[in-house]
């Protein structure tokens, strides 16, 4: 029984490996914390050696940001996703995981750093450092805001349907990085006020920002694995999905010239 159930096994992560072919998991350390991001290299470089760094949502590396990392490739992008929690500490239900993600929401400090590793990590894969855009699902989505914030040396940020909260009590500074945030229309669990508040940093920031809605989109739009109930609040829209990719495109292309 127990080599019927290790075959088993072995059949599904060789199936789950040829799904995404190009990946490859690339182990790095915060300290003593081992981490383990995902790259993906594109087989034609586009012309300027860029790459994105794709920040997951918050259950950690999952399969929307593994096709996003491939897609990306294909166009020519070096992608790496960052692992931001670390071996050892990945959520096994979504409670677990809105403890952890909060977690790093509240010690932004925290999560810059670990998203800073993992931008070296991308760079450290062949892409020019002059040359990063860093993109963000739901909890990820506040991380490539949080490296706007921090003024890394990135060329733009990307959030999809993410967090748009700050502590109140942070200074707003000057943001350098583009910033375009996908939003869905419907999404009640970014409150209004929170929009409002976010909308008013960006003026005060004198960042160069977009926002765009999508409408009857909601939490994480961009998710097949959503589910296509959005009274739950969270469910995929394959229009919104297609339209904010898209769109990311050709702002990736403006951010880079």
């Amino acid at each position: 029984m127990k080599i019927k159930y290790l075959g088993l096994s072995l059949f599904i992560f060789a199936f789950s490996l040829s799904s995404f072919s190009q990946l490859k998991t690339v182990s790095y350390k915060d300290g003593s914390q081992v981490l383990n991001g995902v790259l993906c290299s594109p087989k034609t470089k586009n012309s300027k050696n860029a790459g994105v760094l794709i920040l997951p949502a918050w259950m950690g590396i999952d399969d929307n940001a593994k096709n996003s990392a491939e897609k990306l490739a294909s166009e020519g992008y070096y992608s790496f996703i960052a692992d931001i929690y670390g071996e050892g500490n990945y959520p096994k239900d979504q409670k677990m995981a809105g403890e952890k993600s909060s977690h790093y929401k509240n010690n932004f400090v925290e999560y810059q750093k670990r998203i800073q590793l993992a931008m070296d990590e991308l760079v450290k894969s062949g892409a020019d450092a002059s040359n990063i855009i860093v993109i963000g699902y739901c909890f990820g989505g506040t991380g490539a805001l949080e490296a706007a914030r921090a003024n890394f040396n990135v060329k733009g940020v990307v959030s999809f349907h993410g967090g748009l909260g700050r502590d109140t009590t942070r200074a707003i500074n000057e943001i350098k990085p583009k910033v375009l945030v996908c939003h869905g229309a419907n999404d009640f669990f970014v409150p209004e006020a929170q929009v409002k508040s976010f909308q008013n940093e960006m003026r005060q920031s004198k960042a160069d920002w977009q926002m765009v809605y999508y409408a009857d989109a909601v939490h994480s739009f961009t998710d097949a694995k959503a589910g296509n109930n959005p009274k739950t609040g969270v469910a995929y829209n394959e229009k919104a999905a297609k339209r904010s990719w898209k769109l990311m495109l050709q702002f990736i292309e403006e951010a880079l010239n």
